[in-house]
């Protein structure tokens, strides 16, 4: 039997080799779920994505699916049933960038699919090992700041690098891995 190959970091739990063989560099479209990983990579700055992975169902409720005219109508009093959610993470300033986010997502004219493509990279190098694979790149600096200046927060060059990597603008499964071709 052949031994199947991985990105180390998709071998370390269940959840994580689910993750990592099914959706992680797995192309995503449609603004709704744009967001939705645009607002989950956000959350998870400073924490383990694992924590969001094992949330992200709480976060789909506590967020009516990531619609974006839904979440753009949010109030304070939305702001304030989230921070009693403990299905979430509770943190006021990254609530408030998601509904912030879905404000400046609506004005769009291309929409955010479409924003966030223009910075794919079908030509990134393979990685051969994880210490190849980058933090941040030209593009996602190029992408962090351009969402920016439509308004987004919580959008730097690793979080805007992350969510490449999480919706196939880039492909960094290792050289070898199961997933890079499946």
């Amino acid at each position: 039997m052949t031994e199947v190959i991985r990105c180390a970091w998709g071998t370390m739990t269940p959840l994580y080799v689910a993750y990592h063989d099914e959706e992680w560099g797995r192309p995503v479209h449609g603004d709704d779920r744009v967001f939705e990983r645009v607002t989950l990579e956000a959350f998870q700055s400073g924490l383990s994505w694992l924590t969001i992975l094992r949330k992200r169902e709480n976060f789909r409720a506590a967020f009516d699916e990531f619609s974006i005219p839904k979440v753009a109508a949010y109030t304070e009093a939305d702001v304030e049933r989230l921070l009693g959610d403990a299905g979430i993470v509770r943190n006021r300033a990254k609530i408030e960038a998601a509904i912030a986010n879905a404000k400046a997502a609506q004005d769009l004219p291309d929409g955010l699919s479409d924003l966030v493509w223009r910075f794919a990279d079908p030509d990134a190098p393979t990685p051969k090992t994880m210490a190849d694979v980058p933090a941040i790149t030209p593009g996602s600096k190029a992408l962090a700041k351009e969402l920016k200046k439509h308004g987004f927060r919580f959008v730097g060059p690793t979080t805007a690098y992350a969510l490449m990597q999480a919706i196939g603008l880039v492909n960094d499964h290792i050289e070898g891995c199961v997933a890079r071709t499946a």
